[in-house]
């Protein structure tokens, strides 16, 4: 298996497998269960949610569920549904002694 940081794999690649890996891998984990409790607290379903926003109520499943990484736009849409804000933050990394 290949390094997240392979040079060989395609940057989205690359991106997904870092964010997938085990130790990120509460980002879309933790953004999967923000939809949903937000989706559940404003009394949705899956498939009134994925009307609002113009999709599948598989699509809404498989996010809520951990199983696909959304994309942005589709993350915008949802975050309008529910009436939420959507804030992504690029932060800078925190190098360790070593320089690693």
């Amino acid at each position: 298996m290949r390094s997240p940081d392979d040079p060989n794999r395609l940057p989205l690649e690359r991106l997904r497998a870092r964010l997938a890996g085990a130790e990120e891998g509460w980002f879309f984990a933790s953004i999967a269960g923000e939809v949903a409790a937000r989706r559940v607290e404003r009394g949705l379903s899956q498939r009134e949610l994925s009307q609002r926003v113009g999709t599948t109520q598989s699509a809404i499943a498989r996010l809520e569920s951990g199983g696909r990484p959304p994309r942005i736009d589709t993350l915008l849409r949802i975050a309008d549904a529910l009436d939420c804000d959507l804030h992504v933050d690029l932060l800078p990394r925190e190098r360790n002694a070593g320089g690693s």
